[in-house]
């Protein structure tokens, strides 16, 4: 996530078009480090969100109102005193900085007009909302910052305001033609590195875009490029932040699939891999943002007990598996064992008492073999000794074998299990997943309480060509859709020897058109463990020949023919249906 100086900037020329000569008419705290201004603005009302979360910092206009709590926090009381009613009449950023400095004019104690600064620095955990005077004194803060917590900049009250310089940066839009490949050269790092360490709000993102429109390779030395490559380079960042300077921004947000990875004000052509959905404001972007962001968050976060479960038991298989195999391992020269027995029993008759080993002709082989004897046993019962070590092992592999089957069936079923959590979307979803896990034993079901329905269906898209294709989201969801709702002649998809969802195609009787056999795959390889490979192998049959054989564990089929094809992950092209 990129909340770097551009989108402040972006920001900026938003809320000076919807919030100049707007009047402060509400001040909330909803949250300790968050500030709610309600605003009469010639636009009309608007709400604007303020928020110094070290973990969520941002600012944004919303429209969702967010009370305070019943006793108002001293810094929202000090607001209230001081600018409640105020008029806004500027917003500025100080450079490219992450900071927004909101001017309010209003009446003093005394009745003369006076202005006070509310600056909101957006800087990840250095999050903070200082109150300042109109000289630059701070008269409050939402946190305070001492010199034992930095050394650099006490934000205290009475104390002077001042943007702290701590890593040397340049002001990207004064920088010169001149100035800039010293800059860059004069550090011992990658070109994009040494870009965003050079340039006060430029991002990591922001500086591998620049390299990207630039043509050149953001991860070679920057001292490797020569002056006229740099200068190249430069052009290229003028004409880039040109934008910023004139207010022409497109933002936007990049999806993986359904997963929003990155925002920004202006294009970013190397995001060629995510699908880009542009919208109206960078309020609009932020707020869809972060709030899709924070249902990923939660969702995982509620997930977490299914996942250690999950985890714990996965682990014990595979050790278990592994100590099944060696010991399996163990058990390859058996045979020798009962070839030993027979050869004793076929040439034993000439052995002395006593004798160590017995030398013959394995006539299985044509090869002479030494085998060794137990000296105070008869030949017999040396015989009698290896048949019984063969049987012995005999048994321990039949044992072994079976066993060995049954736990990697487990591993692979538990592997699915952690597919389904990772594309589950919903608490429905994770519902569904706790069912499954308590029926397979994994989990024990909590008693006295009222079985609540859950409401989980399959995740539904349609092809280009108008079919409709389903996708199951967990393993019990992958036997109805395969076993209930597809019928003969539909088709079925999945990642081939990968945990993943079963995919149905509804034909409706008719021949599929060859693009959405490839919809499908497509599908079958995201909605897997292989999700984000640019090959993966997709099996795909008639329903028909799928088959479930007695006994086997949810989302466990088995078929003898089918085809197959090699499809990358790619989904963002197809429509789904909500």
């Amino acid at each position: 996530m990129a909340f770097d100086g551009i989108v402040v900037a972006s920001l900026v020329h938003e809320l000076k078009k919807e919030l100049i000569n707007g009047r402060i008419a509400k001040i909330a705290q909803p949250e300790n480090e968050e500030l709610l201004l309600t605003l009469k603005s010639p636009a009309g009302q608007k709400r604007l969100l303020i928020s110094a979360n070290a973990s969520l910092p941002l600012i944004c206009l919303t429209d969702t109102n967010r009370p305070g709590p019943t006793a108002a926090p001293n810094f929202c009381m000090l607001l209230r005193k001081h600018i409640n009613n105020g008029r806004i009449v500027d917003i500025r950023q100080p450079g490219l900085e992450r900071i927004i400095v909101i001017t309010v004019e209003h009446l003093n104690e005394m009745g003369d007009l006076s202005r006070k600064d509310l600056i909101a620095e957006i800087m990840g955990k250095h999050s903070n909302i200082i109150f300042c005077s109109e000289d630059g004194k701070i008269i409050d803060s939402i946190k305070h910052v001492s010199a034992h917590v930095s050394s650099v900049r006490e934000v205290l009250p009475g104390r002077e305001y001042f943007i702290p310089d701590t890593m040397h940066k340049a002001d990207p839009l004064t920088v010169s033609r001149e100035e800039f490949p010293d800059l860059l050269t004069g550090k011992p790092m990658p070109l994009a590195k040494a870009v965003y360490t050079s340039f006060t709000g430029i991002s990591p993102v922001t500086a591998e875009e620049i390299c990207h429109l630039a043509g050149l390779d953001p991860s070679v030395p920057a001292q490797e490029y020569s002056e006229d490559i740099l200068f190249h380079l430069y052009t290229q960042f003028q004409i880039y932040l040109s934008a910023v300077k004139d207010g022409n921004f497109s933002p936007a947000i990049y999806y993986d699939g359904r997963e929003p990875k990155e925002f920004a004000a202006l294009p970013m052509t190397h995001f060629s891999t995510y699908t880009r959905k542009e919208m109206d404001s960078i309020s609009e972007v932020i707020r869809n943002y972060y709030a899709s962001r924070s249902t990923i968050t939660r969702i995982r976060q509620k997930s977490a007990d299914l996942r250690h479960i999950v985890q714990t038991a996965l682990e014990r298989s595979r050790k278990k598996y592994d100590l099944q195999i060696r010991q399996l391992k163990d058990t390859e020269g058996r045979e020798k064992y009962k070839v030993y027995g027979e050869l004793i029993n076929t040439y034993g008759y000439n052995t002395a008492e006593g004798a160590k080993e017995l030398r013959a002709v394995n006539y299985y082989t044509d090869r002479p073999v030494t085998i060794p004897l137990d000296p105070t046993k008869t030949a017999r019962e040396n015989a009698q000794r290896y048949f019984a070590k063969y049987n012995k092992q005999k048994r321990t592999f039949e044992a072994l074998s079976r066993l060995c089957v049954e736990t990697k069936e487990e591993i692979d079923y538990l592997e699915s299990v952690q597919t389904s959590l990772d594309i589950a979307r919903g608490e429905d979803d994770l519902a569904g997943i706790k069912e499954e896990l308590v029926n397979a034993g994994y989990m024990k079901q909590k008693a006295a309480r009222k079985k609540i329905k859950i409401k989980n269906t399959p995740l539904h898209y349609i092809s280009r060509d108008g079919y409709h294709m389903y996708v199951g989201k967990n393993n019990l969801q992958n036997d109805e859709l395969t076993f209930s709702f597809a019928v003969g002649n539909d088709w079925w998809f999945h990642a081939k020897q990968a945990p993943g969802s079963h995919v149905i195609v509804k034909t409706n009787g008719e021949e599929l058109p060859d693009s959405t056999f490839e919809e499908a795959a497509r599908l079958a390889a995201y909605y897997s463990s292989m999700r984000g490979s640019s090959k993966v192998e997709i099996d795909y049959v008639e329903k028909k020949q799928v088959k479930k054989p007695r006994g086997a564990k949810p989302g466990f089929v088995v078929y003898y023919t089918n085809y197959s094809m090699v499809i990358d992950s790619d989904i963002s092209g197809i429509q789904e249906v909500l």
